[in-house]
This record gives structure tokens, sequence and C-alpha cells, in this order.
């Protein structure tokens, strides 16, 4: 009995650890590729490199492993991806940018989480190459030798081309291949500084035969099929720099609204040059008209102003370049001042001592700056007591003084200070000064109650400084407690009545606020100021604003709610409801929070539980939703094998999850399923009810069947308590689910249960890769969208299970394909399986390859199955070959093979003497064993059951061994 007891322990402990072990697992990610890939490469063991040409499409999948299920996100590095590609992308698990650009290459970072462990993070760098048009730029020297009478002339053909991978260029003289050393005027080299990036020929001491037609090739050696490119340079004895003439005036100035127009023309160069003009080193107002070399720019404001530059180049030497300098008409701010007598420390103006009045404009262009005076209206001339001074427009904007030497009642009046430009174009800027008894320096106060101020967040408030004096000067305002902007974003915000006002004030605005006086358009006196305090009250802000407890029905719970901050601080009052009904008040005293606690819920206490925190601003709320829904259930996608088909049209899929937190709530009595075919309306719905409590981490399993081949479905599933319904998850099921080599496949063929198979159902193509090397690649194809059209009479009619909806993989025989043309399709890599515990592999290990191949047409090549083994590097065994036309079916092939190391197989396509030999595959397989004959009734086999076969005769030998050390 004890042997059976260990027998029965064993195999439980056998089946939890095949079946039920890690069904909570951390996230476990590898990055696949499709789209258009020039090759992929694996460097240093740890980066994987992904080539691309620019312009096509990426396309990145992210195969994820691990419950519950991972969450994903794309990054790239040194930022998000989503400032790259599209949004909606960023959190699938493909990542696709069409028409990629160079600037898109870089690390990009799959991540995914599920809240165990850590994160797992895969990255592939993509490197896009790309190949620009090269240019071709000439320089020359001329030097005079010593004690001779004749110049050399030197000539430098400069070639650069952006491009990735890095260039190589080449020379051609007319049709003459030019190479270092093949002609002794001639020199090639590539300057130290440029790292290779260019190419330069340097034809010495110029020869009649040198002036010829140059052409620089640029070539990436056609990585990536990106062609080589040219440019032709045709060099005579007439090629020069540019040279041209600008047909304007230096500088132009013109009147607002006037139209400018600036002429620029050739004088010299060959090649022809070509001329572009710039506005201070960048584009042109948008306005601007160009015929030519002819710029006209209509209806000119001031901020149209500056230099515009006439660029001309050919390649040949430096561009030639002519500017003149656009000035725009402008009178704008105009300011005064009133100065009292600086020799007494008085501010107010007096009879019998000095005043000055200043008076400040800017001009442009400042030159033409003239003022003229004029008292009560009549023109005011410079005499000994009215001295009239302009500052120097070159030292500082300008600027004039009226100089009033021992002020005199008969002085008081209206001074009015007239500023305009010579050449006239633009109104004049007048500024009023007045001068009489009431003219006194300002004063400043706040007036009563308006400070410290107090209000509400979210008001409109007005901060408020009474000024007096005449003139009345502009009041600035600005922080007093810190260095900070005002609510418009200045450091100082102007007033001309004294009053800030600022609009939905917010809690950050609270402190002090200055206002002081400016020294323009007042008394140049030392400024006034007084101080305004704003204190802003805001209602409590609590935490949690919102959470959701699920509890079952006669269990305790605890609510808490937190206030983080409040102005004012005290004062504060609690109120807990639950729904409209009042649970309990009271106030704060030291604490800040307070907390309501049930001991046994019933069915009342469920709903939503409030807590209103209150002082004078108003009240903060923290909610607690008190609900006995169940947690959503968690879709197990790890499932092994779990598809299955025993009838031709149909097949059956085994549902697993598991529930999260099925002890939080109520027990679960039964699950609510839901099924629709996707793109339909209708769901089909039944209950699944459950006998016992369902465990954290129990994996629950339900068989769907009778699901059409090959229609996907989504599927919904509620769980069901007392209670009523819970939160619902979906997930879509596709036919080729448990067809692809998926991730959780991908990995478990590589134990111990070695079995692997794949349809080409999904474009992933289970992870196989085409070989680059090769003239052409093999082709994922459904007979339902395949023309037959062009190449009837080959290729199959359907896939091998004969859907027209399924898919293979065939090669394309086609124009322009050519006799002898090879496909080569690469399967994953796959590990050999280890016999005995210390993990060797047994000698001469045997696996059973199996596909079914269609070579139909009567141009049919050869279809050939190699053996790559990484202990030998770059040999390939042959293990099977078929040539010519096999007729329009689909057969099996069945091949045993003993690999010592990792392992890939090879099938290689080779095109025929005609366009009728398309070649196809299908359902290719590999599996630990002998080859044997395949079931008759179904043509795709459970891994589950092939892992109870496992078990089993492992028990039985176990069995065997214990009665025999019994015996």
């Amino acid at each position: 009995m004890d042997i059976i007891f260990a027998l029965l322990w064993l195999l439980a402990a056998l089946f939890e650890g095949v079946f039920c072990q890690g069904i909570y697992a951390p996230p476990n990610v590898r990055i696949i590729h499709s789209g258009h890939a020039c090759n992929i490469e694996e460097e240093r063991y740890t980066e994987r490199v992904y080539t691309i040409r620019e312009g096509e499409t990426l396309e990145l999948t992210c195969l994820v492993s691990g419950h519950p299920r991972p969450q994903i996100r794309w990054t790239k590095t040194a930022g998000s991806a989503t400032d790259r590609f599209q949004d909606s992308s960023v959190f699938n698990e493909t990542l696709r940018i069409t028409r990629i650009q160079r600037h898109q290459g870089g690390r990009y970072y799959c991540k995914a989480e599920n809240g165990l462990g850590t994160p797992a993070i895969k990255s592939i760098r993509v490197d896009v190459y790309y190949l620009d048009d090269p240019i071709v730029t000439v320089h020359q020297s001329i030097g005079e030798a010593k004690e001779q009478f004749y110049y050399e002339r030197t000539v430098f053909l400069r070639c650069a081309a952006n491009s990735n991978p890095p260039v190589r260029y080449s020379w051609r003289r007319g049709r003459e291949f030019l190479s270092q050393g093949s002609d002794k005027g001639v020199e090639i080299y590539e300057p130290f500084f440029t790292q290779g990036e260019t190419k330069i020929l340097k034809l010495k001491n110029l020869r009649p035969q040198d002036y010829a037609n140059y052409t620089c090739t640029a070539s990436v050696r056609n990585v990536c099929g990106i062609p080589d490119k040219s440019v032709l340079f045709r060099l005579t004895n007439k090629t020069a720099s540019p040279s041209i003439k600008l047909l304007v005036e230096d500088p132009i100035v013109a009147n607002p609204g006037q139209t400018v127009t600036l002429v620029c023309i050739i004088s010299g160069g060959e090649p022809n040059p070509t001329l572009a003009w710039v506005r201070n080193g960048e584009e042109l107002p948008k306005k601007s008209v160009l015929n030519g070399g002819t710029l006209t720019i209509p209806a000119i404001s001031t901020d149209e102003a500056g230099v515009y530059s006439c660029v001309a180049s050919n390649n040949v030497g430096n561009p030639a370049k002519k500017s003149t300098n656009i000035v725009v008409r402008a009178l704008k701010k105009g300011r005064f001042w009133i100065t009292p007598d600086p020799y007494h420390n008085d501010d107010n103006i007096q009879i019998g001592r000095e005043v000055k009045i200043s008076c400040q404009v800017e001009a442009t262009p400042p030159e033409e700056l003239m003022f003229s005076w004029l008292k009560n209206g009549r023109p005011l001339r410079s005499s000994e007591r009215m001295v009239i001074t302009q500052t120097d427009p070159d030292v500082a904007p300008g600027t004039t003084n009226l100089d009033i030497i021992d002020l005199k009642f008969t002085d008081f009046g209206t001074y009015t200070c007239v500023a305009s430009l010579k050449n006239g174009g633009i109104p004049e800027i007048s500024i009023d000064v007045n001068i009489s008894s009431t003219t006194v320096p300002p004063n400043l106060t706040v007036p009563r109650g308006k400070s410290p101020l107090a209000t509400q967040e979210g008001d409109t408030v007005e901060l408020q400084c009474l000024v007096s004096g005449k003139p009345k000067p502009i009041i600035l305002w600005s922080r007093a407690d810190k260095e900070a902007p005002m609510p418009d974003g200045n450091m100082q915000t102007e007033s001309y009545d004294g009053v800030l006002r600022i609009v939905n004030v917010s809690r950050e605005m609270t402190g002090t606020y200055r206002c002081q006086t400016s020294q323009y358009n007042g008394f140049n006196v030392k400024p006034r100021e007084a101080i305004v305090e704003l204190i802003v009250l805001y209602p409590p802000a609590v935490e949690p604003v919102y959470t959701e407890i699920r509890q079952g029905l006669g269990r305790p719970f605890s609510l808490s709610c937190r206030v983080l901050r409040a102005h004012p601080s005290r004062v504060l009052t609690y109120e807990w409801k639950l729904g409209t009904r009042l649970l309990t008040t009271g106030k704060f005293d030291t604490r800040d929070e307070t907390e309501y606690h049930v001991k046994s819920l019933n069915r009342e206490g469920y709903g939503a539980y409030t807590c209103d925190i209150t002082n004078e601003a108003g009240a903060g709320r923290c909610t607690f939703l008190v609900t006995g829904k169940a947690f959503a259930p968690e879709f197990y996608y790890d499932t092994y094998s779990a598809l299955w088909q025993n009838k031709p049209r149909v097949y059956g899929f085994k549902l697993q999850w598991t529930q999260m937190n099925p002890n939080a709530v109520d027990r679960i009595m039964a699950y609510r399923l839901g099924i629709k075919q996707t793109g339909h309306q209708r769901w089909w719905e039944q209950e699944i009810p459950t006998e016992d409590n369902i465990q954290k981490g129990e994996l629950l399993t339900y068989n769907l069947t009778e699901l059409i081949k090959p229609e996907a479905y989504q599927v919904r599933l509620t769980p069901i308590t007392r209670f009523g319904e819970g939160d619902s998850t979906e997930r879509i099921i596709h036919y080729s689910d448990a067809l692809s080599a998926h991730s959780s496949l991908y990995c478990f063929f590589q134990t111990i249960i070695g079995k692997f198979q794949c349809g080409f159902e999904e474009d992933t193509i289970c992870m196989f890769t085409q070989d680059k090397t090769e003239e052409f690649d093999w082709t994922r194809h459904s007979a339902a969208t395949r023309d037959t059209k062009y190449t009837p009479n080959t290729g199959p009619s359907s896939d091998r299970s004969g859907s027209k909806q399924g898919f293979y993989m065939y090669i394309e025989t086609s124009r322009p394909r050519l006799e002898g043309d090879k496909a080569r399709l690469l399967t994953p890599s796959f590990n050999v399986a280890p016999k005995n515990p210390y993990g060797n592999v047994a000698p001469n290990p045997t696996y059973c390859f199996s596909f079914y191949y269609h070579m139909y047409g009567k141009h049919i090549g050869t279809l050939n199955v190699y053996l790559r083994q990484k202990s030998q590097t770059g040999q390939d065994t042959s293990v099977w070959t078929l040539s010519g036309n096999q007729g329009d079916r689909w057969r099996q092939a069945r091949v045993k093979i003993n690999p010592t190391s990792s392992f890939q197989m090879v099938l290689e396509g080779i095109r025929g003497s005609g366009i009728e030999g398309d070649i196809a595959i299908d359902d290719v397989a590999i599996e630990e064993g002998e080859c044997r004959d395949p079931p008759p009734s179904s043509n795709i086999r459970s891994l589950a059951s092939s892992a109870a076969v496992h078990i089993w005769q492992l028990c039985l030998t176990l069995l065997l061994v214990l009665v025999g050390l019994r015996r």
C-alpha cells in the first residue's frame, strides 16, 4: 500500500507541476519582428538589431506570457514612444510604424508588468538605412611658384552624401574609372576630420585633359536593396564660383504699408548659379513674392524689417552673398517725467526754483527723430530760462529735456512734447505735461479694510492702492514676499487706476503684493510704495477622494478619511453618511483624520458612504463605495494546447481563468458566459455553476465546442454571488491561437515534452525567419485571396486542411524570378532535450520532422530540407529533397533527424524553368521520438494528452522500479 500511496502522491505532484504550477507568474516577454526587415542580427548576446530601409513599414510584436495578463507599453530611448508614432500602438502588443524615417531609429523597449515581481523588459535596436543623393562641391587654389613665370592651379572636387551605413565613393572621368595612382595628376583621399564621410578628388596643376565630366557614385553596397546614386559635374575652363549684384541701396528706409522691391542679378559663375533670399538668416515673410532674383514685399510692416540677403550658389567655391538692411519707420512708447530742483532736498515744485521736463520716444531710424516743444499750444523756442536739449540717439533712445530756470508764476501751463521723423510718412506723437500749483509728487495708500484681504479660492478679487498727486503715475504691481511672477505671467503688472484684478484666484496666490509708482509719466522722484496682504481661503483637501471596497455579508470593516491641507486649518467638522442617512458627526481636535467602523455588514450596509470635512471655505468629501460585487475573472492566456479539432469545419477551445481576490466577497455561485462571433451583435449566454469555494490561484476550465472554423469569437465572463453580478472581463479567441508558436508554446516545446507544430495561421509565422542571403522569400498566403489568374495551373487551392481561409507558405515563381533562384525559410531554434538527471544530452537523440508539401505545375523546381546545428556553424546537412510535378494535392513528408546540439530546420525552394512552378508547405511539426503514422481521425494531436502519456509512462516505470525494490 505504501508503494501505491507513494505512486499516487507522485502522480498528483507531477500533474500539479505540469498543469497547475505557476498559474500566477511574473511577466516574460520576447520581441519578434515582421514587416520589411532587411536583416536581424544578434550582438553580444544581449541586443538584437533590426535593420530596415527608410520608408518601409516597421512592425515589432511583443510576445508576452504571465498571469494575470501583463500590460504592455512600448517606449523608445530618450523618451516615450508616443512622440514618434501613433498613441494607439504604444499599449498594443504590435508596434507598427508606416513609412519609417531615419530619426525614428534607435532602441525600442517592450515593457510588460502585471504586479508580480519586477516588470519584464526586452529591447531591440532599430537601424534605419538610407542613402541621399550625393553632392559635388568644387574648390580651387591658385598660387605663384617662386622664380617661375606660371601659375599653379589645383582643383578639389568634394563628394558628400548622407547615409546609413557609411557610404563608399568612386570617381569616373568620362568613362574612365579613377583610383589612387592611376593618374599622376590625380589624388583621391579622405580628409581625417570627415571620418570617411567624403571622398575628395584632387586635380594637381590643372591640365587640358582634366576638363571633363566627373561622376561621383555613392554606394552602401546594396544593403536593404538601396541602389547606388550618382551625380555628374562638368569641369571646364569657364568653371567659376558665383558672383552677384544687388541693385538696391543699403539701407532701405520705407514707410509702413509701402511696397519694397529688391533686385538681385547673377554677374558670373559656371555652372549657372541658383538664387535664394533669406531674412536675418531665416525664412522670408509669408506674403513675400519671388520672381527669379526679384523679391517683392507688399505693404511692409515694422515686424518685417531686417537684413535681407541674396545668396547665389553653384557648388563651386563659396556661395556669393549680398545683403541690405530694410528699416521701416516707426514711433512708439512716448513717455515723460518731471524732475524737481535737484539742488534742494524737496520733491515739490516751487516758485523760484528749477524744474525739468523730460520726454522720451523710441524712433526708427533714430537719426530721423525730431522734437519740438509747445506751451499752451504755441511753439516754444530755447532761451536762457527755457533751455531745450536733446540726447544723442546713438547713446540712448531719443530723449529731449526742457529746463525751466527760476520758475515763475507765468510759467504755469501745459507743455507739449512733439516727436516726428524728418521725412514724415507716419503720424507724430504728442505728450502733454501740465505744470501748475497743483502739480505735486505722488503718494500711495491702501484703503481701510483692504489689507489683509481674505477671499475664497475660485473667486475674483481686487487689490487696491489709492494714488494721489498730479499727474498720476502708472502703478506697478509685483510680489513682495517672493520672486515669483504675477498672475498674468509677468514679473510686474501695470495699472493706471491702482487696482490689480485677479480672476479665479488660487491658493498659490496667497501672500503680500507691492504697489509702486513708476518713474515715468509722473515725478522723477524716489518711488512710493505700499503693501497689500492677500489671504486665500480654501476647503479641506482630503484623501481618499474615492475608493471602492468589496466586502461579503457579516464581515467587519473600517473607513478612514484624512485631511491633507485646508485654510483655515482649524475649526473643522466632519459628517458621515450612508446615502442620505446621517451616521455620525463631530469636530477635529489635534488629529487630521476621522474613522467609521462597521462591526457586521448587512444588506442595508451596501452603498456609498461619504465623509464631509468642512471649514468656513467649504467642504472636502471622501467617498467609499461598499459593494458585494465580485472582482473580474482573469483569463489565462498561456493554456497549453488550448485548441483542438475533431471535425472538419468546427473546433473547440479550452477556456481557462483564475478569479481575482475570490475571498474578498461572498462565495461565487456561478459564472455567466457570453459568446458571440466578432463583428456580430447577438450574444449567446449560459451559466456555469460552481460547487465549492474558489481559491486564489485556482485554475478554472470550461471547454467551448462547436466553434465554426476559422471564425474568431468574443468571450465575456461574469462572476455571480448573492449580491448579484460582478465585474466582467472579455477576450478574443482566434482559430489560430494554439496553432502559432506563441511565447508559451515556444517555451514549452523546448521542454521534455517535445512537440512543435505550426500552420502559419498568424502573421508571426511561428517565429520562422527568412534567409536574406538568398534571391527571394517565402510568402504567407491564403487561397481565398490569392490571384490565380496570373499563374494558372500551379499552387494549392486551399490550405492542408482543405480551408480556403487557412494560410500556408509558398514560393511565387512569377517574374522577375529566374530559374535557379532560391528562397529559404528557417524554423525557430530548438534545444535538444536532456535525458538524465545531470542535464547531459543522450547520444543520438531522435526527432521526427514532418510537413505537408504541394508541388503542382509543369515548371516545378526542387524542395530541399536541411538540418542546421549550432555545433556545426556554416554546415547544413541535407535530410530530404524532391523535384518535379507531384500533382494537385497535399502530401506529407516525415524525416528522422538526430541532432546533437541546438538546431534549426531549413526549407529551401528552388525556382524551376517557368512561372507554373509554385511550391507550398503547411503544418510543419517537430516531435521527439521516431516518426509514426498520423492518427486517422485528426491531423492535430493534443499536446496535453501527449503530456499525460509521458506522465503515465514515467509513473509505470517508477512503479516497476518500486515493486522490484520491494521484492
